[in-house]
């Protein structure tokens, strides 16, 4: 019984501790309102755009803004609110694949060289240096110009100039935790290093990678968009915003609206990731004081 209060009470304060830090942080509660309008629309874009992402009409080609095309057209006439709307999907989706690459990969590897030490660790570090001494986006560049133009050779790369972020997080999280009590406690129980690594270091390690991740997402997010601008992401006609940013700046003084729009998309969204992720960091900061 004691132990089950006990837990109740940590449960409970949690709760209002998160409660409290919900109602006390505007960048988490504005960037989270916008990404959940931004993740509806992706979800529901077939529901919600007026017109399929790729359907021209070269009569109706770089219209401006009206009651019939929102936010005006392209150059093939084509719906750019309709392209926007499904370009955030397609711009999520290269997020979310890209980082998940990244946590898997990095996240591992910061594992086992904490955990094991010695030569794992040096291993993993020299690797991770390696890697650090090309700037990001420069690294995902050079990828996808070694595998080829493409969304999914995009994801694959904007992934792996992720990996050092994931594994120097990760590694330093858990050198914090193994070094707890409890951790300690479970070896002397004969805990086999997997059970201990899986029950005791990877949960109280989330934490700073949490945050990682909702900074790196918006990071994915605007490298896999400067690579489909520079023409080695997606491929016409898919509906991305980097694309359409590279297929309309033929006529950007003709027709503005056909590269102010996806760019503003794309700054909103990551705006509100950054803010979300800043205010992510502060209240999961363990010096922060209530």
């Amino acid at each position: 019984m004691a132990a089950t209060e006990t837990q109740g009470v940590r449960r409970s304060r949690g709760a209002r501790s998160w409660s409290s830090i919900l109602r006390s942080s505007p960048r988490i509660a504005i960037g989270g309102a916008v990404l959940l309008v931004i993740a509806f629309a992706a979800v529901f874009a077939d529901a919600i755009s007026p017109y399929p992402p790729n359907q021209q009409n070269l009569r109706a080609r770089l219209q401006p803004p009206s009651a019939e095309h929102i936010l005006g057209t392209d150059h093939f006439g084509r719906d750019v609110l309709s392209r926007i709307i499904h370009g955030g999907r397609v711009s999520l989706q290269v997020g979310f694949i890209a980082v998940g690459i990244a946590l898997a990969v990095g996240g591992v590897m910061g594992l086992l060289a904490a955990f094991y030490g010695r030569w794992v660790d040096s291993t993993v570090s020299f690797v991770v240096d390696v890697m650090l001494a090309l700037p990001g986006f420069l690294l995902a560049l050079a990828i996808v110009a070694a595998l080829g133009p493409s969304l999914v050779n995009v994801m694959i790369a904007v992934g792996i100039a992720y990996i050092p972020q994931f594994a120097r997080i990760t590694r330093s999280a858990v050198l914090t935790v193994i070094e707890m009590d409890y951790v300690t406690a479970a070896r002397a129980a004969g805990s086999r290093d997997n059970r201990i690594m899986l029950r005791h270091v990877v949960p109280n390690s989330l934490s700073p990678v949490i945050v990682q991740v909702t900074l790196s997402l918006a990071g994915a997010i605007l490298s896999a968009a400067g690579l489909s601008f520079l023409g080695l992401g997606a491929q016409p006609p898919t509906a991305e915003w980097g694309s359409m940013l590279n297929a309309a700046r033929g006529y950007i003084r003709d027709a503005h609206w056909a590269v102010t729009y996806p760019g503003v998309a794309i700054v909103i969204t990551v705006l509100a990731l950054n803010m979300f992720g800043d205010g992510l960091r502060d209240a999961l900061d363990p010096r922060r004081i209530d």
